[in-house]
């Protein structure tokens, strides 16, 4: 493969789609609504973690190569807080997708207004993280990526520019794959790319009380109103294709499983007694 990593005048347009996630890891007997979506308001809501790598990437793409970093997440007003915290890490607009016409929507649903929203910002890189912990599908991503006819590269561990090509550093679980792919192009980023770097105290006082404002047109201004917005029609996203509506997906229930341990019993490293376990395990029939 040929990696002469030529320069590229301008640097490169890099969008992240970051997503407000509950925290799984206090998942309670109320999680679920009656109608299958989560009950968001009964857990802490967090920046998903491999959001966050994704974050990352796009940013050590603008540290080497220049251009610009957008972070665009879609939700209630309260996913301001991670847009707040992307800009306080390095990225150079946030816009905040929300609509009551999104509600309840899945995986398709979501890519689909998120792929019009990233369409509006023309970029040349689309990060995402490889999947939400609160759905743990990883087809958010891929699916953006097919909406908008761009290459998806999924699993991403490392990556390069070279010109109008990015050449990538992906796992592919049994093994490491390096691919050249020509931009436009979205990739799925995992936690093995590296942590998101830590806030600029500067950025921290600019930024600490941006918002969406009620509306704006999409347009990202600076300090207290620093994110931009659009509804689904700012996008022109179909509402026949958002929410509900655009859902083809229904959770029939969710059940909380507890795994508790049971009575064990101790086998002595020896032959004798690797010997007596398998004349115990073929007396009651689990083998043999």
């Amino acid at each position: 493969m040929n990696e002469c990593k030529e320069s590229r005048s301008g640097g490169y347009n890099c969008v992240v789609c970051i997503k407000q996630v509950p925290d799984t890891k206090k998942v309670t007997g109320q999680a679920m609504k009656a109608d299958g979506t989560i009950n968001r308001a009964a857990l802490p809501a967090i920046f998903n973690p491999e959001d966050r790598n994704a974050l990352e990437a796009a940013l050590s793409v603008k540290e080497k190569h220049g251009g610009t970093v957008t972070a665009i997440a879609m939700g209630l007003p309260n996913a301001c807080e991670i847009l707040r915290e992307a800009l306080m890490c390095g990225a150079d607009k946030a816009y905040l997708v929300t609509d009551r016409k999104a509600a309840g929507s899945d995986t398709l649903a979501t890519s689909y207004i998120l792929s019009c929203a990233v369409r509006k910002l023309n970029p040349d890189l689309v990060f995402c993280g490889r999947q939400a912990i609160d759905g743990d599908t990883a087809q958010t991503g891929p699916q953006i990526a097919e909406k908008l006819g761009f290459a998806a590269i999924t699993y991403l561990e490392g990556l390069e520019m070279d010109g109008d090509y990015a050449i990538a550093t992906r796992n592919i679980g049994t093994g490491i794959e390096k691919d050249r792919v020509k931009l436009p192009a979205l990739f799925t980023v995992t936690e093995k790319f590296g942590e998101l770097r830590p806030y600029d105290v500067r950025r921290v006082m600019k930024y600490k009380k941006a918002k969406a404002p009620a509306e704006n047109g999409g347009v990202a201004l600076e300090g207290d109103r620093a994110i931009g917005q659009f509804s689904c029609d700012d996008i022109g996203a179909e509402p026949e294709r958002c929410g509900f509506a655009g859902s083809p997906t229904n959770v029939n229930k969710i059940v909380s499983v507890v795994l508790a341990g049971g009575d064990y019993k101790e086998v002595p490293a020896t032959d004798e007694g690797i010997a007596h376990l398998v004349s115990e395990l073929i007396a009651d029939h689990t083998i043999g």
